[in-house]
Order: C-alpha cells, then sequence, then structure tokens
C-alpha cells in the first residue's frame, strides 16, 4: 500500500492554502472562487491567519476600517460578480466577531456567498477567561461567535486541525450552492489557528464546484403551459434569480415572443432594459404604477427567481383578482412554491429558454386588448414620472428630482449603489437602467451602512465605468469610514449624499401611521427637554475632506449638474452633499405596506390611521391578506 503524502503545516496556513485552490464553473468557464481575504486583526487571530496571510501573499489581503463594513463589501462584490466570486473575511475574537452578524444576515437573506473566519476562545481553555470572552452558565463552550450560528447557512467550530477536512469542503458546498448560499462561519480558536498537523497533499489540490443548470419536472413544465395558455392577464415578477442565472436575455426572449409583461423586483431590476416594451418597472409597495395596476388585475402571476417578499407582494395584498393563480420558477424550493404555486423547480434561464420555445411552438401571444393594456399603462407611466423627476435647475431640489439630474448623466458601465432610507423605494420606480449591472441594491435586508462599503465592493468588481453611492445622510453618519479604505485601494467611488436632516423614510413612515415624525429629525436638545431644537449644523463637505476625499455641497439642479461633471473628472472618491430642499415625495402607486397601528391612542389622526389599516389588512378565510 502506497503511503499517503503529508504536509506539516498550521490549521491557519492550511486554509489559506485551501482557500486557493477553490473554483466555481459555469457554461464551460472557470472562476477562482476566492479574489482575497478582508481582515482586522486582533489577538484572536494575529499569529494565526495574520502569520499565515503575511507568508503567502497569493490571497490578497484587504485592510478594512469596520469588520461589518468589510463583510459588505465582500456581498457587494459577490452580487456584482453573479455570485461566482466572494472573499473571506477574518476578524479577531470578541466585538470584531459580533460586528459581523449584521453582516452575516444580510447575506444569507440576500442569497450572497462570503466566508466568515471569527477568530475564538482558546480551545484547551487554560487561558479562559481571556480578553473578550462571554462568560455564561450555559456552558464552557459558548463564546459570542455562536451569535452567529442563526444568521449562518453553515456554522462550525474547529477544535482539532484534522476537523479542517471535513469542514471546509462541506462550507464550499454551501457556499456554491445556488439554492443553499448566505453567510458560512468557520470559528477558529485562536490557539487551533497556530497548532500545525500533517494535512494530507489531496486536501490541496484544485476543486472545482461545478454550477448546473437543471430543468424542472416534466409534468410541471406541462401544468404551466396549460395554465399560461388560459391565463386572459398573465404577469412575470422579475427577481434577483434573474441576474444570478444570467437570464436576462431569456427573459427578454420569453416576453418579446408571448407579450407578457414583466415587473421587476429590487435584486430584479435591470433583468429588462427600461426600453423594452414589456418592462413595466418596479413592483410592490415601491413600485410604478403601471406594475402594480396590472398586478392587481393578473389573473396569473409568474414569479422568476423571486423569494416574494413583502414589499414586492404589498404585504399579501397586491393581487386581487379573485381567480389569480402562480407559477414560481426558482432553483429553490421552497421560494418556487410561496403563494401556492405550481413549482418549477430549476434555472431560470434553461426554465425560461424551454417555455418560450413551447409557447411559441404552440403560436401563444397575449391577446391585441391586453397588449393594449401594457402599452397604454407603459406610457402613462413613464408621463407620470417625468412629473417627479424633471428638475428647474434654478430651484430648490426634491430627491425626485436629484435622481432624474443623476439619471441622466448615467452612462452603460456605470453602476448605482444604495441599500436604505428613502431612497431605495425612489430610486426603484424612477430610476431607467438598461441593464442589472447598473443598479445594485441590497434590499433584503435595507441595512443603513452598508452603501459606501458596498460601493467598494462592487468597484473593486469592475474594469470600467463609475460607481455612485447613494446614501442618506442618516445612513452616511452610521458607517462611512471605508471611503479611508477605498483611497487606500485607489476605489474612486462618487458618493451622492442626500442631505434631509432625518432618518427621512422612518419619519415618512411615521407621518403615514398618523404620528408626527417623533424621534427621526437631527435636532438639538431643547431647553424643555425634548429634541425640537436646531437643525445639527454637520459639514459633510469637510468631513469627506478630512478623510482624503474631494468634495461639494449643492442646492440646485445646476449646482448638481456641474459637481457631477467634475467628479467624473477627478481622480480620487468625491463626495457631492446634496441639499433637498423641495419635500416632495414619490407616492406608492396602487399599493400598501403592512405596519400595524396602535390599536388605541390619544391622536385622532393614529386613530383613523388605525382605522384604514384595520381596513385594508384585514384576513381572508383562506389565509391570504
Amino acid at each position: 500500500m502506497c503511503e499517503m503524502a503529508n504536509q506539516k503545516m498550521t490549521v491557519a496556513q492550511a486554509l489559506i492554502r485551501f482557500l486557493k485552490q477553490q473554483y466555481l464553473a459555469r457554461d464551460g468557464k472557470e472562476h477562482a472562487f476566492f479574489a482575497g481575504v478582508w481582515g482586522i486583526f486582533g489577538h484572536g487571530n494575529v499569529s494565526g491567519l495574520g502569520q499565515a496571510l503575511e507568508e503567502d501573499r497569493s490571497l490578497v489581503y484587504y485592510q478594512a476600517r469596520n469588520e461589518q463594513a468589510m463583510v459588505h463589501a465582500a456581498i457587494a462584490f459577490a452580487k456584482q460578480k453573479r455570485r461566482l466570486q466572494t472573499f473571506a473575511c477574518t476578524s479577531s475574537i470578541g466585538p470584531g466577531a459580533t460586528n459581523m452578524v449584521t453582516a452575516a444576515a444580510l447575506a444569507t437573506i440576500n442569497r450572497l456567498p462570503v466566508l466568515l473566519l471569527p477568530g475564538d476562545i482558546f480551545a484547551r481553555r487554560q487561558a479562559g477567561p481571556v480578553l473578550q470572552q462571554l462568560e455564561t452558565r450555559a456552558g464552557l463552550d459558548v463564546s459570542v461567535n455562536d451569535c452567529l450560528r442563526p444568521v449562518s447557512c453553515f456554522w462550525d467550530r474547529i477544535y482539532r486541525w484534522e476537523q479542517l477536512l471535513e469542514s471546509l469542503p462541506e462550507a464550499m458546498r454551501v457556499l456554491s450552492s445556488s439554492a443553499e448560499t448566505g453567510a458560512v462561519t468557520i470559528c477558529l480558536p485562536q490557539d487551533v489557528q497556530t497548532e500545525a498537523g500533517n494535512f494530507p497533499d489531496r486536501f490541496f489540490e484544485p476543486r472545482i464546484y461545478t454550477l448546473s443548470r437543471p430543468l424542472p419536472d416534466e409534468t410541471a413544465i406541462e401544468r404551466a403551459l396549460a395554465q399560461i395558455l388560459q391565463a386572459e392577464r398573465p404577469l412575470l415578477i422579475a427577481g434577483g434569480g434573474v441576474n444570478y442565472s444570467e437570464a436576462e436575455e431569456a427573459l427578454s426572449d420569453f416576453c418579446r415572443s408571448t407579450g407578457i409583461p414583466s415587473a421587476e423586483t429590487q435584486a430584479g431590476k435591470g433583468a429588462l432594459p427600461f426600453t423594452h416594451a414589456q418592462n413595466l418597472g418596479a413592483i410592490g409597495c415601491t413600485g410604478t404604477r403601471a406594475a402594480n395596476l396590472m398586478a392587481q388585475a393578473a389573473d396569473l402571476v409568474i414569479a422568476v427567481g423571486t423569494r416574494l417578499a413583502d414589499f414586492t407582494t404589498a404585504s399579501g395584498t397586491q393581487f386581487q383578482n379573485s381567480a389569480v393563480s402562480f407559477i414560481g420558477i426558482n432553483i429553490d424550493a421552497r421560494d418556487a412554491s410561496k403563494y401556492r404555486s405550481l413549482a418549477l423547480i430549476g434555472d431560470c434561464k434553461v426554465t425560461l429558454r424551454e417555455l418560450t420555445q413551447r409557447l411559441v411552438a404552440r403560436a401563444y401571444r397575449v391577446s391585441p386588448l391586453y397588449a393594449e393594456t401594457i402599452a397604454v399603462e407603459r406610457e402613462q407611466w413613464f408621463l407620470t414620472r417625468e412629473t417627479f423627476t424633471n428638475p428647474g435647475v434654478a430651484d430648490g431640489l426634491s430627491q425626485g428630482q436629484a435622481l432624474g439630474l443623476i439619471n441622466a448623466q448615467l452612462a452603460r458601465e456605470d453602476t448605482l449603489v444604495g441599500a436604505a432610507g428613502s431612497l431605495p423605494g425612489d430610486m426603484h420606480k424612477l430610476l431607467h437602467v438598461h441593464s442589472s449591472r447598473q443598479y445594485h441594491m441590497e434590499y433584503g435586508y435595507s441595512c443603513m451602512g452598508y452603501e459606501i462599503a458596498g460601493g467598494l465592493g462592487v468597484k473593486m468588481s469592475k474594469s470600467t465605468g463609475d460607481v455612485f453611492v447613494l446614501v442618506g445622510d442618516g445612513s452616511y453618519l452610521m458607517m462611512h469610514s471605508e471611503i479611508v479604505t477605498a483611497l487606500q485601494e485607489a476605489q474612486k467611488l462618487i458618493i451622492l449624499l442626500f442631505v434631509n436632516h432625518k432618518f427621512a423614510s422612518i419619519d415618512g413612515l411615521s407621518r403615514h401611521c398618523g404620528s408626527a415624525g417623533f424621534g427621526n429629525e437631527f435636532r438639538k436638545r431643547s431647553a424643555d427637554g425634548q429634541l425640537n431644537g436646531a437643525y445639527l449644523a454637520i459639514d459633510y463637505v469637510a468631513n469627506a475632506r478630512s478623510l482624503g476625499a474631494e468634495s461639494l455641497a449643492v442646492s440646485t439642479g445646476a449646482e448638481l449638474e456641474v459637481a457631477l461633471q467634475k467628479a467624473r473628472q477627478a481622480e480620487r472618491s468625491f463626495l457631492i452633499a446634496i441639499s433637498i430642499e423641495n419635500p416632495q415625495a414619490i407616492p406608492s402607486f396602487a399599493t400598501q405596506w403592512n405596519v400595524p397601528i396602535a390599536e388605541l391612542s390619544q391622536s385622532s389622526q393614529v386613530a383613523a390611521a388605525r382605522k384604514n389599516y384595520v381596513h385594508l389588512f384585514e384576513r381572508n378565510s383562506d389565509g391570504r391578506h
């Protein structure tokens, strides 16, 4: 019997070597899965992973300013790369590890792969309680890293070097799965990171994980065809799965060949260019009038690559036709089956192509009357959009008008990045994009603070075009430190900071619920003890310059146009602080979001809002809203 060849190295060294040999393959093309490692070192990982990365520079190390932000950057990169490539992220034990919890939740909710490698407490325990160690009566094997369990798709803690041989392949199986991917956490006790083992050579051989394109069951396909042929007002909803599957062309052919209109979720925006005759734009609580009216009347909804979250479905009230039925096309069986859908479990690209071929063979097309309705609603929406996006260049700007000016200067290779506040809704409704590459929105978790770090990840994924980060002042104040990292890595960002002196989205929601925006404006505390004094005087331009970026403040359309041109010409990151002085808001069109309102209140406005809420969201006997 041949003796197995082994190599002695530390756990950290073996892990880094393993990561370099992982590849994803799709449609005959291979991609190195890990583009590098983000990290901040501390006593939990400096002598383990830190030393391993120092000795092996072939896996590039990126230095972040905040652990949550570095995971955001990794996630944004993975999204822009269509989940074919990502980063590993390492932190010390303690606050460094728990800082990653929010970003881990974001990755898992958005189905985006990222590998988290937090340091951990001593496996040998003789040093405990070590600095930053949680002491709990629940057990001696509990650390703060257990907080990452519920937000990870796979979680493990390595106590012996041999466990790495099983843990890492399982981690890669999950990370590379289109249906199961998200945050994967492997906790590395600080002593174990530095311990050596005899790792077999075969452990470091290149591993290629092939992403297949499975077709749904034949019976399910035929049942779906029968439903489509019988439908009078079918509507397709394009989700992020269309883009991850690179099914944009297949979707375009399906809609063009059949005449079936398409509406887009936040993650699916750009799956069809805005110029496509069947594109009705955004759907749901942040949707267009055209898409939402068509959804209300639809008798068949074809949900492609979407998990049908509450914003897309208007908290279950979007589809008003009593005869409506659903077809779900998704690689994930759970998502494909939502809303009692006929589940077509398979790849979006090949499934759409198969349906197109069979429908064309049967000479299917929507009725002339329905086609005319689609065209009329689409044209009406374009006219409505203009009323919110056309500014007078000398007047104070509304948010919609600023977006209109930004959109007018958008090149096809540029990307717009957003995440939280009132901007995502307005961006979803108002922005015209030619492809999903132009629109990067984190709206599964809608995490404040994602924007600048996410913009950095997007920029790192691109070879051409500018990245425009759209962020409100509330979100900017939460996390803007990765401006420094962008400058360090010579990754230019154009940061468009919308200044309205409040948490604008929640302020608007509060007022919609009958309240007065309590606790949302950025004001000084007055003599009466309330936060109702003068607005805080925050110099965002000076703040950005202090970090090394160029910056300007603007308050009119003409000033914004000039600033955008200067930002494009700049060699380093550039911040434009846009004063939003026109309070005009973009309404919700034919849709509602379920936000419970107090059943008892001293306010007559709250009481009226509660009455309207009960009327809108009382539950039907079939269990749906």
